[in-house]
Order: C-alpha cells, then structure tokens, then sequence
C-alpha cells in the first residue's frame, strides 16, 4: 500500500511535505514499468526545480524518463547514494529511495491523494 501521508502526480512522482520541505521521489507503480534501471541523473544542490518542469532523468534498459517537479523550489539535498543503488527503487520506493529534497515556495494544484493515485493506476493498466 501506498503512504497516505505522500502527494502524488498523475506522472508517477510522490511528494512529502514537511515543515516547507519536499521530499521527492518516483513511485513502486514507475518503477515496475520501466524495470531493469541503468542509470539516474539529479539536479546539483543548490538548483531550483520549477511545477511541472523535468528535474532529472531515470534510464532504463527499454527508455529514458524524465522526472517532474511537483513543487517549486531550491533543491537543498540529494539522495547521493540512490545513483550507485538503483535497486533501492524496486526495494523502498517511498523511503530509502527518495531522490531529492527542497525548501518549497509553491506546490502544483495537481497533487493528488494515495486514493486517487491508485485508481489512476488501474485505470492506466
């Protein structure tokens, strides 16, 4: 089961937010489908990410995907052990394998609940 207290995106990146800070990542739904992950490219601390706007790119054996910004801000950590540990995804998508964090200044209207994500899920297959 999902985390209910995460914010997830129609794009398969989960949220959490505490205390003006995002952590982010992708979920266990976009890591089953891309499988066989090769490579993953983050932002530097330090850069801004922006709503809506790619933050990264995850490789897999079949494609390349971008990553999207669920909120607006300075990226103030990264998980730097996540590029060397790519099974960590497939292993805890929501805790271990969170990729960056950032001091929030606005976050997208279209985050949706773990409940909605879900049925958004089947109804993508």
């Amino acid at each position: 089961m999902r985390p209910t207290d995460c914010s997830y995106q129609k794009s398969h990146e989960w949220c959490k937010i505490e205390n003006g800070i995002a952590t982010i990542g992708i979920t266990d739904f976009a890591v089953s489908h891309l499988s066989d992950l090769v490579f993953l490219d983050l932002p530097r601390k330090g850069a801004s990410v922006t709503i809506g706007e790619s933050f990264g790119e995850i490789e897999s054996v079949k494609a390349v995907s971008s990553l999207y910004a669920p909120v607006s801000g300075e990226v103030i950590d990264i998980n730097k052990d996540l590029p060397d540990n790519l099974e960590w995804l497939a292993q805890e998508p929501f805790a271990k394998a969170w990729m960056i964090k950032v001091k929030v200044t606005a976050k997208s209207p279209d985050l949706i609940t773990a409940a909605a994500y879900d049925a958004h899920c089947q109804a993508e297959g």
